[in-house]
């Protein structure tokens, strides 16, 4: 299980349940980098900032911890490395598997049948990435908030210092 710091966005007690809403910030070792003024990344990275996520956790451990849970304190929280793993090759792998799936159709089969050249094959190809991203964004969504029912609740660690 990995582990990450969250902000306590609200803290609702719903049928007789409690639901804390946190907030996490993505982050990225970009800041770290000595290369990152040079690095495609480190620019992209830069440029579009940092990506917040947010979760509820409803469990029974909140039974204990939710008394003395407040807007604004930093929890640690829990988060499940299979789903994660699981949702970062879907994003990679489905469109390129889409990809040589097309090419290989296409070199196989259509080339030869229409008599083409190397054209229907590129088509195909592109053709196949934009389907494998289209299918990986539902497939990613429904993971993500897989994850997001699988989030646990490690530990308070108290107000932010500001």
């Amino acid at each position: 299980m990995m582990t990450a710091l969250a902000t306590v966005i609200d803290v609702a007690s719903r049928s007789g349940k409690l639901v804390v809403k946190v907030s996490c910030e993505q982050q990225t070792s970009c800041n770290h980098c000595k290369s990152q003024k040079s690095c495609g990344t480190g620019m992209v990275s830069k440029a579009l900032g940092n990506k917040s996520h947010e979760w509820q956790l409803d469990s029974d451990q909140l039974a204990q911890a939710g008394k003395s849970l407040k807007a604004g304190q930093i929890v640690e929280i829990g988060l499940p490395e299979k789903s994660l793993v699981l949702s970062a090759l879907t994003v990679y792998l489905l469109p390129l598997v889409a990809m040589m799936l097309g090419s290989l159709i296409a070199q196989v089969w259509l080339r030869p049948l229409l008599g083409g050249g190397e054209g229907i094959v590129i088509f195909m190809f592109f053709l196949f990435g934009g389907v494998g991203i289209y299918f990986a964004k539902p497939l990613t969504d429904w993971l993500e908030t897989k994850v997001g029912r699988e989030v646990s609740l490690i530990r308070v660690l108290g107000q932010p210092i500001c």
